[in-house]
């Protein structure tokens, strides 16, 4: 089979593998629609934190099965989506039900190769099978999970403003599932086509340029009281750190990115304000089914978030273009030559 291999950062190359054979617990899916993440992307750059190179990246994946192994009741032909954080089930985490932070996590395209490939292997309780969505809207699951999940751990209430720093794939479910909330909402970023896209086809109720003055922006769309939740989504050192001055006294703050840094903010400012600072990694099952539902009743939106496609076999000189400034992508969608 064939599979896109990043090699090295900047480098994505096309290599043969062996088709793998499901063991007993697995199913082998075959591939229809890769979702292209800012992991990938910040993989192929070079700065994503828990990697090592030569990886197969891809874990947005959608696909049929194919075949199973041994135990697995799931017929093949089935559309499914995949969730790929593969938890080991016994440490404290996983104990705990957040096996999305379990100690010995392997996140499919991260720490070990991904589906940017014909076929993959996964182990059957991470294969969920999904009537009535498109292969590119299951692809886009994981993606709006993320955002899903940093929304619940912020108990975001109807009383609410929010700040969405970064108006990406993940910064637009942040935005979605706060509005289902009943929150007031509002997204920050330096490139103000993608605030222009959120205003218009997602009605936020304000937009921010984050070339500008944030403070005096938020200021004015606050009435002075500052965004009670800032959820960041940007991977952007200095828009992290500042969050910790914008936020309303009481307020939480929500780091969905992960960067490779340190992050230093003023302790007066932080304590004056009784901050909350939360964590917020990858998604749990019930974010991915809250996703689902949400796709299938209308209360999310897809429609016009998928901006750029290609086919399998011409990703790779799609992939770079789609990495740089100005190319206007909101949400890439790699789809199989035979889908």
């Amino acid at each position: 089979m064939r599979a896109v291999v990043c090699v090295e950062p900047g480098v994505l190359e096309y290599k043969e593998f062996e088709k793998p054979e499901p063991k007993a617990g697995e199913v082998l899916v075959k591939i229809k629609s890769i979702g292209v993440c800012g992991t990938d992307i910040h993989a192929f750059g070079g700065n994503q934190p828990f990697f090592e190179y030569p990886r197969v990246l891809g874990h947005e994946l959608a696909g049929v099965v194919e075949k199973v192994g041994e135990g697995v009741d799931l017929a093949s032909g089935k559309s499914v989506y995949i969730i790929p954080y593969i938890s080991c089930g016994t440490c404290i985490a996983c104990r705990n039900d957040k096996g999305n932070c379990c100690t010995n996590i392997e996140v499919i395209g991260v720490h070990r190769d991904g589906g940017m490939c014909e076929y993959i292997c996964v182990p059957v309780k991470y294969v969920v099978h999904t009537e009535g969505l498109s292969f590119n809207d299951l692809a886009v699951v994981e993606c709006f999970s993320i955002g899903a999940h940093a929304v619940r751990r912020a108990e975001i209430k109807e009383t609410d403003t929010v700040l969405v720093m970064g108006s990406g794939p993940i910064g637009i479910g942040a935005i979605q599932f706060s509005q289902m909330s009943g929150a007031k909402v509002l997204v920050s970023d330096i490139d103000q086509a993608k605030t222009k896209f959120c205003l218009e086809n997602y009605g936020v109720d304000g937009t921010v340029n984050a070339l500008g003055d944030v403070t005096q922006q938020l200021s004015e769309l606050t009435n002075g009281e500052f965004p009670t939740v800032i959820i960041d989504c940007t991977g952007n050192v200095k828009a992290m750190e500042s969050a910790i001055t914008n936020l309303a006294h009481g307020g939480k703050i929500v780091y969905v990115s992960v960067v490779k840094a340190n992050i230093c903010f003023n302790d007066p400012e932080f304590h004056k304000r009784e901050t909350t600072l939360l964590g917020s990694r990858n998604a749990t099952k019930e974010d991915f089914e809250n996703v689902v539902n949400g796709l299938k009743d209308g209360t999310l939106k897809s429609n016009g978030f998928i901006t750029h496609t290609a086919q399998f076999s011409k990703m790779v000189e799609s992939f770079e273009t789609w990495t740089k400034p100005g190319s206007g992508v909101i949400k890439a969608v790699i789809e199989m030559d035979d889908a």
